[in-house]
């Protein structure tokens, strides 16, 4: 167990990574600096950011979250990491990014904004998951909602046990 900590802390420190407001942790580390913003409805973007996040033993859930933007997820290193959709329609979706492509994880996911998503790392060797994520439009957080449970159970309420699971327990 503590050969995992010092993995994912060795690699957190090695990023320079921090803790994400949804759970999990995070580094900005592109913005289209040389292209024209892009005029949305919340104001100005750049026409894309990127990130690296990593979910570890210590923060293994990326809460459910609404984002505007698209986001393609590629995946790096360590473990194995589950993405719960929940669709406009109330469809669910479960895809898993990994290494692992012979038993159908995916290297890299693409997800089109306006769709509830939600991220847990899955029981593996190393402890932790690292993947990338480049948002177009760019990433700004008044594009983004995190997900209230008892909102989100009166929306959906046949993903209520999921909902319940991957959201904090605000009340």
């Amino acid at each position: 167990m503590i050969q995992r900590r010092s993995g994912s802390e060795g690699v957190i420190r090695a990023l320079n990574l921090e803790p994400h407001v949804e759970g999990g942790y995070f580094r900005r580390t592109y913005q289209a600096y040389h292209r024209d913003m892009l005029e949305t409805a919340n104001g100005s973007r750049y026409l894309m950011t990127s990130i690296y996040y990593l979910l570890d033993e210590q923060s293994p859930v990326g809460q459910f979250h609404f984002n505007q933007s698209d986001i393609l997820h590629y995946f790096h290193l360590g473990d194995a990491i589950e993405y719960s959709l929940i669709h406009a329609d109330g469809s669910l979706q479960t895809l898993v990014m990994g290494s692992d492509m012979l038993a159908g994880q995916l290297l890299q996911l693409h997800v089109p904004g306006g769709i509830w998503k939600a991220s847990r790392l899955l029981d593996g060797p190393n402890g932790f998951g690292l993947i990338s994520e480049a948002v177009s439009p760019g990433f700004d957080f008044a594009d983004m909602e995190m997900g209230d449970r008892q909102k989100l159970v009166e929306q959906f309420p046949q993903h209520r046990t999921l909902i319940e699971k991957l959201t904090r327990d605000e009340g």
